[in-house]
């Protein structure tokens, strides 16, 4: 993934990238993680979150977890100045559902690799949505 380029001198700085060509708000990564370790464990979800907002180079503005009982599953936000990182798991089947959207000169698609080496996914299967073409 080519990085996004900044704006000219005198345009204004309202956070949408340009990449070959195309002007949108922001990339949407859609995270599968299949067969993946420690999907009930809140400290280290969190923990997690937050190196994959400063890997990308984002703004954490807030982080909110919640445990579900009795399978432990887990479900929360890290609210960012870019926009967000959820996730949504189920420990039970080894499985997490994570959206990771950012504007501007965060780079979302570094989360990946933080991703990999947190959970230890025997799978994951990721899908770029651009958010925001042709506004």
């Amino acid at each position: 993934m080519l990085p996004a380029t900044a704006p000219e001198a005198g345009e204004p700085k309202d956070h949408f990238i340009q990449r070959d060509g195309i002007a949108f708000a922001g990339s949407h990564l859609i995270i599968d993680l299949y067969d993946a370790e420690r999907l009930d464990d809140l400290d280290h979800i969190e923990q997690t979150m937050v190196r994959c907002v400063e890997e990308a180079g984002a703004t954490l503005l807030h982080i909110h977890l919640h445990p579900f009982e009795p399978n432990g599953g887990i479900s929360g936000v890290a609210v960012l100045a870019e926009s967000h990182i959820s996730i949504h798991s189920w420990p039970e089947r080894g499985y997490a559902a994570l959206d990771v959207f950012m504007c501007g000169d965060a780079e979302p698609q570094r989360c990946v690799e933080v991703l990999r080496k947190a959970f230890s996914p025997a799978r994951i299967a990721v899908q770029e949505l651009l958010r925001g073409k042709g506004a």
